[in-house]
Protein backbone atom coordinates (compact mmCIF):
# COMPACT_ATOMS: atom_id res chain seq x y z
CA UNK A 1 0.00 0.00 0.00
CA UNK A 2 1.85 3.27 -0.95
CA UNK A 3 1.44 6.96 0.97
CA UNK A 4 -0.24 8.26 -1.88
CA UNK A 5 -2.89 5.55 -1.79
CA UNK A 6 -3.88 6.50 2.42
CA UNK A 7 -3.82 10.08 1.35
CA UNK A 8 -6.10 9.93 -2.07
CA UNK A 9 -7.94 7.51 -0.15
CA UNK A 10 -8.51 9.78 3.06
CA UNK A 11 -9.54 12.22 0.80
CA UNK A 12 -11.95 10.33 -0.69
CA UNK A 13 -13.59 9.66 2.32
CA UNK A 14 -15.26 13.19 2.78
CA UNK A 15 -17.13 12.80 0.04
CA UNK A 16 -18.71 9.29 0.95
CA UNK A 17 -19.66 9.74 4.16
CA UNK A 18 -23.08 8.11 3.52
CA UNK A 19 -24.19 4.77 3.85
CA UNK A 20 -26.84 5.11 1.18
CA UNK A 21 -24.23 6.86 -0.90
CA UNK A 22 -21.49 4.38 -0.77
CA UNK A 23 -24.17 1.81 -1.63
CA UNK A 24 -25.30 3.84 -5.13
CA UNK A 25 -21.43 3.96 -5.80
CA UNK A 26 -21.23 0.02 -5.68
CA UNK A 27 -23.80 0.03 -8.17
CA UNK A 28 -22.64 2.91 -9.95
CA UNK A 29 -18.83 2.02 -10.19
CA UNK A 30 -20.22 -1.32 -11.85
CA UNK A 31 -22.45 -0.54 -14.04
CA UNK A 32 -20.15 1.91 -14.99
CA UNK A 33 -17.15 -0.27 -15.45
CA UNK A 34 -19.26 -2.66 -17.33
CA UNK A 35 -20.59 0.15 -20.21
CA UNK A 36 -16.93 1.44 -20.65
CA UNK A 37 -15.78 -2.20 -21.36
CA UNK A 38 -18.94 -3.88 -23.29
CA UNK A 39 -18.74 -2.18 -26.63
CA UNK A 40 -14.33 -2.72 -26.68
CA UNK A 41 -15.28 -6.24 -26.38
CA UNK A 42 -17.15 -6.36 -29.82
CA UNK A 43 -13.32 -5.78 -30.88
CA UNK A 44 -11.45 -8.71 -31.42
CA UNK A 45 -7.76 -8.30 -31.35
CA UNK A 46 -4.63 -10.91 -31.48
CA UNK A 47 -1.54 -10.15 -28.96
CA UNK A 48 1.09 -12.15 -29.59
CA UNK A 49 -1.08 -14.80 -31.81
CA UNK A 50 -3.66 -14.93 -28.41
CA UNK A 51 -6.73 -13.66 -29.33
CA UNK A 52 -8.64 -10.91 -26.89
CA UNK A 53 -10.67 -8.31 -27.37
CA UNK A 54 -9.64 -4.32 -26.93
CA UNK A 55 -11.20 -4.34 -23.78
CA UNK A 56 -8.48 -6.66 -22.21
CA UNK A 57 -6.17 -4.51 -23.69
CA UNK A 58 -7.53 -0.97 -22.33
CA UNK A 59 -8.14 -2.69 -19.10
CA UNK A 60 -4.72 -3.41 -18.12
CA UNK A 61 -3.24 -0.32 -17.64
CA UNK A 62 -6.04 0.45 -15.24
CA UNK A 63 -5.84 -3.31 -13.29
CA UNK A 64 -2.08 -2.72 -12.86
CA UNK A 65 -2.68 0.22 -11.19
CA UNK A 66 -4.44 -0.67 -8.84
CA UNK A 67 -2.28 -3.39 -8.01
CA UNK A 68 0.40 -0.86 -7.88
CA UNK A 69 -1.75 1.35 -5.39
CA UNK A 70 -2.49 -1.62 -2.76
CA UNK A 71 -1.73 -5.58 -4.20
CA UNK A 72 -4.54 -7.14 -1.90
CA UNK A 73 -7.28 -4.97 -3.09
CA UNK A 74 -6.16 -5.02 -6.52
CA UNK A 75 -5.62 -8.34 -7.17
CA UNK A 76 -9.57 -8.79 -6.09
CA UNK A 77 -10.68 -6.05 -8.30
CA UNK A 78 -8.59 -8.03 -11.41
CA UNK A 79 -10.93 -10.95 -10.22
CA UNK A 80 -14.14 -8.68 -10.14
CA UNK A 81 -12.55 -7.19 -13.45
CA UNK A 82 -12.54 -10.69 -14.80
CA UNK A 83 -16.30 -11.37 -14.58
CA UNK A 84 -17.04 -8.07 -15.86
CA UNK A 85 -14.91 -8.75 -18.81
CA UNK A 86 -16.82 -12.21 -18.90
CA UNK A 87 -19.85 -10.84 -18.77
CA UNK A 88 -19.38 -8.30 -21.35
CA UNK A 89 -18.58 -10.94 -23.77
CA UNK A 90 -21.29 -13.18 -22.84
CA UNK A 91 -23.37 -10.17 -23.55
CA UNK A 92 -21.87 -9.37 -26.92
CA UNK A 93 -22.02 -13.08 -28.22
CA UNK A 94 -25.54 -13.15 -27.28
CA UNK A 95 -26.87 -10.32 -28.85
CA UNK A 96 -26.76 -7.67 -32.01
CA UNK A 97 -24.13 -4.82 -31.93
CA UNK A 98 -27.04 -2.59 -31.92
CA UNK A 99 -28.25 -4.32 -28.43
CA UNK A 100 -24.83 -3.95 -26.82
CA UNK A 101 -24.45 -0.52 -27.62
CA UNK A 102 -27.95 0.48 -26.39
CA UNK A 103 -27.07 -2.35 -23.45
CA UNK A 104 -23.48 0.09 -22.71
CA UNK A 105 -26.18 3.43 -22.98
CA UNK A 106 -28.62 2.34 -20.55
CA UNK A 107 -25.59 1.12 -17.98
CA UNK A 108 -24.06 4.45 -18.39
CA UNK A 109 -27.42 6.19 -17.56
CA UNK A 110 -27.96 4.15 -14.90
CA UNK A 111 -24.25 4.30 -13.18
CA UNK A 112 -24.13 8.18 -14.14
CA UNK A 113 -27.41 8.60 -12.28
CA UNK A 114 -26.90 6.46 -8.97
CA UNK A 115 -23.21 8.93 -8.46
CA UNK A 116 -25.67 12.09 -8.74
CA UNK A 117 -28.46 10.54 -6.61
CA UNK A 118 -25.78 9.54 -4.02
CA UNK A 119 -23.66 12.85 -4.23
CA UNK A 120 -26.47 15.31 -4.15
CA UNK A 121 -29.34 13.66 -2.58
CA UNK A 122 -27.30 11.96 0.17
CA UNK A 123 -24.59 14.21 0.45
CA UNK A 124 -25.44 17.42 -0.60
CA UNK A 125 -22.07 18.20 -1.97
CA UNK A 126 -20.64 17.27 -5.75
CA UNK A 127 -18.91 14.43 -6.71
CA UNK A 128 -14.97 14.00 -5.75
CA UNK A 129 -13.63 13.64 -9.47
CA UNK A 130 -15.03 16.91 -9.76
CA UNK A 131 -12.20 18.63 -7.72
CA UNK A 132 -9.64 15.81 -8.54
CA UNK A 133 -10.24 13.67 -11.87
CA UNK A 134 -7.85 11.14 -10.78
CA UNK A 135 -10.71 9.80 -7.92
CA UNK A 136 -12.29 8.48 -10.76
CA UNK A 137 -9.86 5.77 -10.60
CA UNK A 138 -9.79 5.67 -6.88
CA UNK A 139 -13.72 4.53 -6.90
CA UNK A 140 -13.49 0.92 -7.65
CA UNK A 141 -10.66 1.00 -4.86
CA UNK A 142 -13.27 2.69 -1.82
CA UNK A 143 -15.65 0.24 -2.94
CA UNK A 144 -13.12 -2.71 -2.66
CA UNK A 145 -11.53 -1.58 0.32
CA UNK A 146 -15.20 -0.97 2.34
CA UNK A 147 -16.00 -4.71 1.12
CA UNK A 148 -12.91 -6.11 2.39
CA UNK A 149 -13.32 -4.11 5.88
CA UNK A 150 -17.15 -5.22 6.22
CA UNK A 151 -15.55 -8.84 5.69
CA UNK A 152 -12.81 -7.88 8.55
CA UNK A 153 -10.09 -8.17 6.11
CA UNK A 154 -8.33 -5.07 6.21
CA UNK A 155 -8.47 -3.12 9.55
CA UNK A 156 -5.69 -1.12 9.08
CA UNK A 157 -7.87 0.80 6.40
CA UNK A 158 -11.04 0.92 8.70
CA UNK A 159 -8.65 3.56 10.33
CA UNK A 160 -8.98 6.02 7.13
CA UNK A 161 -12.24 4.33 5.86
CA UNK A 162 -13.92 3.43 9.60
CA UNK A 163 -17.05 5.24 10.94
CA UNK A 164 -14.87 6.39 13.84
CA UNK A 165 -12.75 8.10 11.23
CA UNK A 166 -15.62 10.08 9.56
CA UNK A 167 -16.72 11.13 12.76
CA UNK A 168 -13.28 12.43 14.40
CA UNK A 169 -12.01 14.06 10.60
CA UNK A 170 -14.42 16.32 9.18
CA UNK A 171 -12.26 18.44 7.33
CA UNK A 172 -9.71 16.29 6.16
CA UNK A 173 -10.57 17.18 2.60
CA UNK A 174 -7.67 18.93 0.58
CA UNK A 175 -10.01 20.92 -1.32
CA UNK A 176 -10.86 23.48 1.43
CA UNK A 177 -13.91 24.88 -1.01
CA UNK A 178 -15.40 21.38 -0.40
CA UNK A 179 -14.61 21.22 3.00
CA UNK A 180 -18.16 20.67 5.08
CA UNK A 181 -18.37 23.60 7.66
CA UNK A 182 -17.78 23.36 10.75
CA UNK A 183 -17.25 25.33 14.45
CA UNK A 184 -13.61 26.19 15.00
CA UNK A 185 -11.52 24.22 17.17
CA UNK A 186 -10.11 25.20 20.71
Amino acid sequence: MTGYFLSQLADYVEYHRDPRNCAMHVFGIIFLFLAAILPLTMWPVSLYGVPTTLATLMVLPVLIYWLVLDATLGLAIVGAAGFLLWTAAMIVDHGSVTSTWITAAVLVVIGVASQIVGHRVFESRQPALVDNPSHLLLGPMFVMAKLFIALGFRNDLAAIIGPAARLGSSSASSYPANRLSEPPRS
